[in-house]
């Protein structure tokens, strides 16, 4: 959707989106697909037919785009020719793709304690371990304040997470440790604002991005010699996933991880070791000769 032709009906889309409380970040994925859709169309937005969304798709597809991207793309087109246009002839045109199911890789304790011990300043560490102690995305980490850690209550409150959802994280004894200890030691050398994030950027008033904290976690992947193909995300994975090899009930984890549907986390039980350890191949039934 370019910004001269048809800026007023980018400003529309932009008001129903905002109407529905949809985030930043949602609005600019939204606003880009069809700019993207425009621009395959040479011609305005609010002239394609379902045939146009078809060719659409199928040009996603050849040009090697995710199941994830096309149906980000097929939700932008539906909310804008739905709402923004108030059409529904169009739509009939798009369908959503399978998404393949894929199990995350998982580090063991031991690799994420080393990724740790190699993250690069108390802050990396600090922001790393809040990610993986206490299971949180990479956004709700940036995005914490000081006054989020409640020293008392031993938790984590978590401010409009996914979902613009409220909740508590928990803090261990020594998350917390950690992070007063990072706390003393930038308050010291004047690097956090008093009330002010908990991991700000080079400029005090804002935050650490998630991008650059995603920089910080291959830093230290690599310093670690973890060769394994994982991401900050991985972080979240692994809390889970760890919780469950020590048996915490899976309804528990789910309250943590701020999961509505417990079929969500149920897809950890799939990476879960311990439940894989205990069970007893045939194969060893068979009582063969050794090699």
């Amino acid at each position: 959707m370019t910004d001269t032709a048809i800026s007023p009906l980018r400003q529309r889309m932009i008001e129903d989106m905002e109407v529905r409380g949809f985030t930043v970040c949602t609005q600019r994925s939204y606003l880009a697909v069809v700019t993207n859709f425009t621009i395959f169309l040479d011609r305005p937005p609010d002239e394609g037919t379902a045939e146009d969304l078809r060719r659409f798709q199928v040009h996603l597809r050849a040009e090697g785009a995710s199941a994830t991207t096309m149906n980000a793309a097929v939700s932008a087109l539906r909310f804008f020719f739905r709402v923004t246009l108030g059409r529904g002839d169009a739509e009939v045109g798009m369908t959503t793709v399978r998404t393949p199911h894929r199990l995350p890789v998982i580090l063991s304790p031991e690799e994420v304690a080393r990724l740790l011990d190699h993250a690069p300043g108390l802050k990396a560490k600090a922001a790393l371990s809040v990610a993986y102690g206490a299971g949180l995305r990479a956004s709700e980490v940036v995005s914490l304040k000081v006054s989020d850690i409640d020293s008392q209550r031993q938790v984590i409150r978590v401010e409009q997470g996914k979902g613009r959802k409220d909740r508590y994280a928990m803090l261990s004894p020594d998350l917390l440790s950690l992070l007063r200890g990072w706390w003393r030691t930038a308050h010291d050398k004047g690097k956090m604002l008093p009330g002010g994030w908990l991991f700000p950027g080079q400029n005090l008033v804002n935050p650490l991005t998630s991008r650059q904290l995603s920089r910080l976690f291959h830093g230290a992947k690599q310093a670690a010699g973890i060769n394994k193909q994982v991401s900050l995300h991985t972080l979240r994975h692994c809390f889970a996933t760890h919780l469950l090899e020590q048996k915490i009930d899976i309804r528990v984890i789910q309250v943590l991880l701020g999961h509505a549907k417990l079929n969500t986390t149920a897809h950890y039980s799939q990476v879960d070791s311990r439940t894989l350890r205990a069970v007893k191949s045939p194969l060893e039934h068979l009582k063969l000769p050794p090699a």
